[in-house]
């Protein structure tokens, strides 16, 4: 065999664990990687235009595939530029390695040229950080990073100097076997039992759904059949459970709508599945609501809220255990009447996006997001910037089991959704990518519009152009501030988009919107769709409390974003017409 440096072997390695694609911005401490990736066939270098981007593509690539994806910066400001998407991508447990390479190795410690300590710096944001100090360190420090990521559903640094990299590495070096998926989880037979124990002796039980049913949606369906329990969800929630659920009562939270709030503080039996929701002030705090906690993840259970009883498990191999032991319920009076709560709640807030929105200038951003919805593609891969987009996603994108809807949902970082998108394309060039950017994100990192362009990818921007932060705005008034410093004073998008070489369309009447996206979708390359939304388009709650201050709590949550909720409302008067006459 013959001999390879340091660089040849990462690389291999990381091929060898499924790897195969490596984003970043070349600079001279990388140099000998890029070269390595450069003969090495089964890697592509994706050359980003900034190492944040890199960060949150290669997140966006492992959350949707489940597989491990990698990012490199070079050493100091390089590396550092990583770090926001590292955040992201770690919060959403998405595995990701990034290569922190580093100043020479003989300088560390010396204040030398952009010297910075990553084996430090991203601690917070990983499962494991270390420095390769040494060429006999390799290969058992990169392979412990590549398991740690896998095993532990998150991001691991491995920090690396140049000059170590273009060393050869050692002869005859242990090279293990990789771990490159993980195993389901089974509670233990005395969990189960008591829940089951708790279930039964419940009159009313609520599901609350998050991330973790990914995968489990017949099991929580054939569950929630089984005890006549209405079914919430989370906004990461979403994707996995609303779709084809006659138990649908909505989401909680910030954004949420229907009686998801009401269903879950109304039960005797709140069950969390798969669910880190950060928002305790919408989780009941009565003494007569059980609450219990399944999640694979030992270290979320109990943290949001107290428990009656925490499940170590995974949610489908949870659910598969528990369903055969509890005992059929037949009294759906619960469920009903939060059924129709649910239905009359969206009823109620229709109206506000449907009077005269066709005609309306600036448009309604509330009708952009509903008519995208019916015009991509049933397997669309939605990318959503922080801020309102999160709010027109959540209330207007219709799952369906097979599309994809990921954002900075846990980090909340802003510019998230063009740089997901890109990984996202990469994945799969046939498949459309619909990037939801508002104008605040998508100047923030919109230099790597460019990278579209560069690498001829098809993905659509779909720009929310009101010229504002909304939501900064909304936090503002909602604190009793007056608004300031939220102000855009943008160009013209789709001609920055054109002199680009990509299709830009400006979109400034109602009657053109849905023209305009079946124009882009059409194209065979990138392009962006910019229109000019309504800044006025958010409802402030006809009551301001002290409640409301700092963060949106509870009150502020379930009154502030007042507005239509699209194709929802017709599953929820479907679900209505299955209530068995009495």
């Amino acid at each position: 065999m013959a001999k390879q440096t340091v660089a040849e072997q990462f690389v291999d390695i990381l091929a060898r664990a499924g790897v195969q694609r490596l984003y970043g911005v070349v600079g001279d401490s990388l140099n000998p990687v890029v070269d390595a990736i450069r003969r090495n066939s089964a890697i592509d270098w994706i050359q980003v235009r900034h190492e944040e981007v890199a960060a949150f593509a290669a997140g966006a690539e492992a959350q949707l595939t489940g597989n491990l994806a990698a990012c490199a910066g070079s050493c100091g400001p390089g590396n550092l530029h990583l770090i926001n998407g590292l955040y992201d991508a770690h919060r959403s447990m998405a595995p990701v390695l990034a290569l922190a390479s580093h100043i020479p190795s003989s300088e560390i410690g010396t204040t030398f040229f952009q010297e910075t300590h990553p084996d430090r710096l991203f601690t917070e944001c990983s499962h494991y950080s270390e420095l390769i100090s040494n060429t006999q360190q390799m290969p058992r420090v990169l392979q412990t990073a590549i398991q740690h990521a896998i095993g532990q559903r998150g991001v691991s640094v491995v920090s690396l100097p140049g000059d170590i990299a273009a060393e050869q590495a050692p002869e005859r070096a242990v090279e293990h076997a990789l771990v490159t998926s993980r195993p389901t989880v089974r509670p233990g037979d005395a969990e189960i039992d008591t829940l089951a124990r708790m279930i039964d002796e419940a009159r009313k039980v609520t599901l609350f759904c998050g991330s973790g049913t990914a995968g489990a949606h017949a099991e929580v369906m054939e569950f929630a059949e089984r005890v006549k329990s209405p079914i919430g969800h989370a906004l990461r929630g979403k994707e996995w459970i609303q779709y084809d659920n006659k138990f649908d009562v909505g989401m909680s939270g910030l954004l949420g709508y229907g009686a998801a709030y009401e269903a879950t503080h109304e039960c005797d039996l709140l069950i969390l599945l798969g669910t880190d929701f950060p928002y305790n002030a919408f989780l009941p705090d009565e003494d007569d609501v059980k609450i219990v906690q399944v999640d694979v993840r030992p270290e979320h259970l109990g943290r949001r809220s107290k428990l009656d009883l925490a499940v170590w498990g995974d949610v489908r191999e949870t659910l598969r255990c528990l369903t055969p032991k509890v005992r059929p319920k037949t009294d759906r009076t619960f469920l009903d009447r939060m059924l129709k709560k649910h239905a009359d709640a969206l009823e109620g807030v229709v109206k506000a996006y449907t009077r005269k929105v066709e005609k309306h200038t600036p448009i309604h951003p509330e009708y952009v997001a509903s008519v995208l919805d019916e015009e991509a593609a049933d397997d669309a891969v939605f990318t959503v910037d922080t801020g309102m987009c999160n709010v027109w996603a959540a209330r207007y994108l219709s799952p369906n089991g097979r599309r994809r809807v990921i954002g900075s949902f846990s980090h909340g970082s802003m510019a998230n959704a063009l740089p997901q998108a890109i990984g996202a394309q990469f994945i799969d060039r046939g498949r459309q990518v619909v990037s939801m950017s508002g104008d605040g994100g998508f100047s923030m990192l919109m230099g790597d519009f460019l990278t579209l362009v560069q690498y001829d990818l098809p993905v659509k921007v779909v720009l929310f152009n009101n010229s504002a932060l909304g939501m900064v705005e909304l936090e503002m008034l909602v604190s009793g501030l007056p608004s300031y410093g939220t102000t855009n004073h943008n160009p013209d998008f789709a001609a920055i988009a054109r002199a680009a070489g990509a299709h830009g369309i400006r979109v400034e009447k109602p009657k053109q919107v849905r023209a305009a996206l079946r124009e882009a979708f059409r194209h065979k390359g990138p392009a962006l769709v910019d229109i000019v939304t309504d800044p006025n388009a958010l409802s402030i709650p006809p009551k301001i409390s002290a409640e409301m201050v700092s963060g949106f709590a509870l009150s502020a949550g379930k009154i502030v974003l007042d507005g239509g909720v699209g194709r929802m409302l017709q599953m929820a008067r479907s679900n209505l017409r299955n209530i068995p006459r009495r």
